[in-house]
C-alpha cells in the first residue's frame, strides 16, 4: 500500500500530493530467537532493512519526494553517506525528477553507491567530508532549483514517524518498555520520538551512536557533525532520549550474532541500538524493539572483512567434507 497510503490522516499530505510509493513500509517485527533468551529480554527486532532500497529511509523519502512533486519541484539534492542517496535516487526516479547526490569520495560502501548510480543519479564525489557536503547541499538548494531532502526537510521525519505506528500495532496495541535505533545525523530519533508523542506513550528511547563518530567502521553513521544534535539534544534534557555510546568492536560483534544467532543479516551500523541494549542494565523480561536500519547487502565490504573465505576444495565428498565442524 505504501506509507502516504496507509498513514495519510497522520501525516501533512492533502488532496493535491501525489501517492507516491515504492512499497515502503510494514517492515517486519521479528522476535528474537536467541539473543533475547540470553540477555533475558522480550527482545524484537524492526527490521527496516526490508524497504524497497534496503533502509529506514524509504520511509521518509516517499513523503518528501512527493510533496517536492506537489510543490512542481524540476529535481531535488541530498548529501548522504549511502543510503539517503539510493532511497533519493529511487523515488526521484520513480516521480520522474532529476536527483543530485553528494557524498564524501571513499567513504560510502561501493553497494549503496552502484544502487544511486544505477537509477540514474547525478552523483558528485566531494574530497572532503558528509558535513562538507551537507553544506553544500543546503547552499545549492537556497538558490531553489532543488529541493533538499535530508532530514533537514521536515517531511522526511513526518515519514519515519510512521514506524512507531507500526510497532505499536505489532506489538498488539502496547508500546515496546525500550527502543533503541542508531544515532547518526539524529533525524531518525527525532522522528520516533515524534511518532511515540503522538502515540501519547513514553518508551526507554536509546540512540547509540559510535564512540569514534567521524571514523567509525559503522559508515551509515559516520557523521561527525549530526544535523539534528539540538533536537536531539533537548529530547535527552526532557527525558524523552538516552544517548548511549558504542565502541566499533561491541557493534561488529552484535552484527554478526544477530546474522549467526537470529539469521538477520543487517548492515553494520543497524547493530549500533542492539549493542547499547546489551551493554545496559536492564529489567529481566523487559520488552525491547532494536531497530535494524538498513539490510546487509548495503555493505558487503564488511562481510569480507570479519567472517572467513570460502575453502577450496577438489570435486570429491573427502575433501568437501574434511575440517567441517560436526
Amino acid at each position: 500500500m505504501g506509507v502516504i497510503a496507509r498513514f495519510r490522516d497522520r501525516l501533512p499530505v492533502g488532496p493535491e500530493t501525489p501517492e507516491l510509493t515504492l512499497g515502503e513500509g510494514d517492515t517486519p517485527l521479528i522476535a528474537s530467537k536467541r539473543i533475547g533468551e540470553r540477555l533475558g529480554l522480550d527482545l524484537h527486532f524492526k527490521f527496516e532493512g526490508m524497504n524497497p532500497t534496503g533502509s529506514f529511509k524509504d520511509r521518509g523519502m516517499v513523503v518528501a519526494v512527493a510533496k517536492a512533486m506537489e510543490a512542481g519541484a524540476d529535481g531535488i539534492i541530498c548529501a548522504s553517506t549511502g543510503n539517503t542517496a539510493s532511497s533519493a535516487a529511487a523515488y526521484a526516479a520513480c516521480a520522474g525528477l532529476r536527483a543530485l547526490v553528494l557524498y564524501p569520495a571513499g567513504a560510502v560502501a561501493p553497494a549503496k553507491v552502484a544502487q544511486t548510480r544505477a537509477v540514474g543519479a547525478e552523483l558528485r564525489a566531494i574530497q572532503g567530508s558528509f558535513d562538507e557536503a551537507m553544506r553544500n547541499c543546503v547552499t545549492i538548494a537556497e538558490e531553489g532549483k532543488y529541493v533538499l531532502v535530508n532530514s533537514l526537510n521536515p517531511n522526511r521525519i513526518e515519514g519515519q514517524k510512521t514506524a512507531v505506528f507500526e510497532i505499536v500495532e505489532q506489538l498488539g496495541g502496547r508500546a515496546p518498555d525500550i527502543l533503541a535505533l542508531p544515532y547518526g545525523g539524529g533525524g531518525n530519533t527525532v522522528a520516533y520520538a515524534k511518532g511515540f508523542q503522538e502515540e501519547g506513550i513514553q518508551p526507554r528511547m536509546i540512540s547509540a551512536h559510535a564512540v569514534e563518530r567521524g571514523t567509525t567502521m559503522a559508515s551509515a553513521i559516520r557523521i561527525a557533525e549530526p544535523v539534528h544534535i539540538h533536537e536531539v539534544e533537548a529530547l535527552v534534557a526532557e527525558g524523552r532520549v538516552e544517548p548511549v555510546a558504542v565502541a566499533d568492536e561491541d557493534i561488529t560483534r552484535m552484527w554478526l550474532e544477530l546474522a549467526k544467532l537470529e539469521g538477520i543479516f543487517c548492515e553494520p551500523s543497524s547493530a549500533a541500538g542492539l549493542a547499547a541494549i546489551a551493554q545496559l542494565d536492564l529489567q529481566p523480561g523487559a520488552t525491547v524493539v532494536c531497530v535494524l536500519t538498513g539490510h546487509g547487502l548495503k555493505d558487503t565490504a564488511a562481510v569480507e572483512l570479519h567472517t572467513p573465505e570460502a575453502v577450496p576444495v577438489e570435486p570429491t565428498k573427502e575433501s568437501i567434507l574434511s575440517g567441517v565442524s560436526v
